[in-house]
């Protein structure tokens, strides 16, 4: 019985164990912070590519059309990451957990 009262009673047994499983999930939200970036950036980049490769030039090609073009895509980006629908942050976060 004083075995048992003795292990609940020392809270310094378990803060080590708190303490390294809070580092690892603010590391992780960290990761994953920075995986959907990476995706929006990669994702906004893409666009801006398969825009800039259209055949021959638009009827609307004025600078007020191209920004706002501009912050379409990158909304859509942001989106497209934050959601999770491409997957790119997904994969990279897997393969950073196989480390």
């Amino acid at each position: 019985m004083t075995q048992t009262a003795s292990i609940g009673s020392n809270p310094t047994s378990v803060a080590p164990l708190d303490a390294a499983s809070a580092a690892r999930a603010t590391e992780r939200a960290a990761l994953e912070k920075a995986a959907k970036g990476f995706e929006a950036i990669f994702t906004r980049q893409l666009l801006a590519t398969m825009r800039n490769s259209s055949m021959g030039e638009s009827i609307d090609g004025s600078s007020a059309v191209d920004q706002f073009r501009e912050m379409s895509d990158a909304n859509m980006a942001d989106s497209l990451a934050t959601g999770g629908s491409l997957g790119i942050a997904q994969m990279m976060l897997q393969q950073l957990d196989r480390r």
